[in-house]
């Protein structure tokens, strides 16, 4: 027997959008080593391959880019939640815990086909521009520019200042030092939504994320104090595309979306 390996895309509503995730159900027994994750997430060459592996009370979850294992992941662990119900691992309906390397995660289905995730907030705080980020972003100054544990954050005043930029991802591979990328946005023209964004992580082997719900783990605290509001909607500007709803709880953020299965197999 195989090891069940599954082709989803999360954050949206239909197959070939939104963002795609492997998602990899490991067997009982010794966890393969970190390395062989890392070489399968390479092989499959996704923005994110997830690797599940069954505890007495839910999943240990590991996120691995094709060049790096991360802390935080929201598309592939939507992916993951949705691969448990759907291949009949977790019962429908049933709240699902993940252990993380960001601590323990949940996910639940709200009724209607979307699932809600739990995560924690990752607040931005204000810091000197980095130069050669603006430089790689092919900006002169951003009226904001912050960054949490994970990310550096830069915020401008017109939505097509982020739909129109066009990194230079050879310079921010360099330029973004021990972080895993940037985010971009700005507030939306569009009533539909109320921020827009973008995100590159070109030192994870990621030049443009399609849909990076960990991001909006940052974004949601940003938009939410400067809107006045706890619950959003933000659409993230890739070519892919891709709709996050967010509602904002104290010190964790409710993500909410879509995902569906594109192919399924094993790993032999």
């Amino acid at each position: 027997m195989g090891i069940p390996l599954f082709h989803v895309d999360a954050f949206t509503d239909r197959p070939f959008a939104g963002n795609p995730a492997a998602v990899c159900l490991l067997p009982d027994g010794p966890e393969p080593e970190a390395a062989w994750q890392q070489n399968v997430a390479a092989e499959l060459n996704l923005s994110e391959t997830a690797f599940l592996r069954r505890r007495p009370s839910g999943w240990d979850l590991r996120w691995f880019t094709p060049a790096a294992e991360v802390d935080l992941c929201g598309h592939a662990t939507l992916a993951s939640a949705h691969v448990l119900w759907e291949a009949g691992y977790a019962q429908k309906g049933t709240t699902l815990d993940f252990e993380t390397r960001s601590g323990r995660l949940s996910a639940r289905s709200d009724g209607d086909g979307a699932i809600e995730l739990d995560f924690p907030a990752e607040p931005a705080s204000p810091c000197p521009p980095v130069r050669g980020v603006l430089e790689a972003l092919g900006r002169d100054s951003a009226p904001y520019f912050g960054k949490n544990r994970m990310d550096y954050l830069a915020a401008f005043d017109d939505e097509e200042d982020v739909r129109t930029m066009r990194p230079d991802f050879g310079k921010l591979r360099g330029a973004c030092g021990p972080f895993r990328g940037i985010i971009v946005t700005a507030k939306s023209s569009r009533p539909e939504f109320d921020f827009v964004s973008r995100y590159f992580a070109p030192a994870f082997g990621i030049d443009e994320d399609p849909v990076t719900g960990s991001a909006h783990c940052c974004l949601a605290p940003f938009w939410g104090g400067r809107l006045g509001k706890t619950e959003l909607t933000g659409f993230q500007a890739s070519a892919r595309g891709g709709v996050v709803g967010v509602r904002i709880r104290g010190d964790r953020v409710a993500l909410r979306g879509r995902a569906v299965s594109v192919s399924r197999g094993e790993l032999l």
